[in-house]
């Protein structure tokens, strides 16, 4: 039974040690169709439990000065586990700079208790795919408890009153989520948040249920549906094939107004001409970078500070 894993190399928290709250078996409150666990029967609690005193023993044989982020995950849902402050509390006593980060599913938020909880750690990330009750349920499969308005509602809460870096996470799923009505309401309800950075992306690995990703492109052009304003990075590159097209510098400058990129969205979007032109407006400082969470975008410097927020 592996409690500690990694550490593991991500693009979008840096080295991260990970903890799996449910290491023997899959109790989630989802049975996603993107799941890369096995199909399973969902829970609204853990029945198998790891104590804090096992977690916080092997923690300290794994953690050092390099890593991160701890990252609080499981086999399902993390915020299912009973004693998730406690453990919270006592990691806190050893981390050092070390940051904390969750990774959930955001249904449990309607839980007091797990909304206050989670306000302790330095980092959350939390999933939405979807805002339509249908295609809620299609997708993510949820125990029959849930109810994605209320989740909504305190994912929007959740943000007027977190002080650390919130990431909100939205899987596209060919067929289901990736409809412009759809990514309207998303678009809708992501206003209303107060988010660090917006992460979409796509199935990347095989999947519980027969569903198909879509490619890069399609995430580029559903990434130009949301609002401007909003912290969009694509986090998927599967499917990611060079497009090196041809862009004026006024056009790189509309570009990075609607939708900041990073360099290796630059890399696929652009052609060799017009990295060479948007190198000018770096050296111009018409284009700055800004680092959110463990990333580096490429944003107007008119509009810096609007573009990405609480970085």
């Amino acid at each position: 039974m592996n409690i500690i894993f990694g550490p593991v190399n991500s693009r979008r928290f840096g080295s991260s040690l990970g903890i799996d709250l449910s290491p023997s078996s899959k109790q989630c409150n989802f049975d996603c169709l993107y799941c890369e666990l096995a199909p399973m029967e969902t829970v609204d609690s853990q029945h198998e439990v790891v104590a804090v005193e096992k977690i916080i023993e092997e923690l300290k044989h794994h953690l050092h000065t390099k890593i991160d982020v701890i990252t609080l995950t499981a086999n399902g849902e993390p915020t299912l586990y009973p004693f998730l402050e406690e453990l919270i509390d006592a990691i806190d006593t050893i981390k050092g700079s070390t940051q904390t980060l969750i990774l959930t599913n955001s249904a449990t938020l309607v839980d007091e208790k797990v909304f206050h909880t989670l306000l302790k750690l330095d980092q959350v990330k939390l999933s939405l795919d979807a805002v339509s009750s249908d295609i809620f349920k299609k997708i993510d499969r949820p125990h029959e408890s849930i109810q994605i308005e209320k989740v909504i509602q305190k994912i929007i809460e959740f943000s007027k009153v977190y002080k650390g870096k919130l990431f909100i996470e939205i899987l596209f799923v060919y067929g289901l989520n990736d409809t412009q009505e759809e990514v309207a309401k998303l678009n809708d309800v992501l206003k209303n948040i107060n988010a660090s950075r917006i992460d979409i992306g796509t199935i990347d690995r095989p999947p519980a249920y027969p569903v198909m990703g879509i490619s890069y492109k399609e995430l580029h052009e559903i990434s130009l549906m949301f609002d401007a304003h909003l912290p969009i990075h694509i986090a998927s590159r599967i499917h990611a094939e060079p497009n090196n097209s041809s862009y004026t510098s006024d056009e790189i400058m509309n570009t990075l107004d609607k939708r900041p990129l990073t360099f290796d969205d630059i890399n696929l979007l652009f052609d060799d001409e017009s990295k060479i032109k948007l190198q000018f407006l770096i050296e111009e400082e018409k284009v700055v970078t800004k680092t959110v969470g463990n990333l580096e975008f490429l944003v107007l410097q008119a509009n810096a500070k609007r573009k990405l927020q609480k970085s």
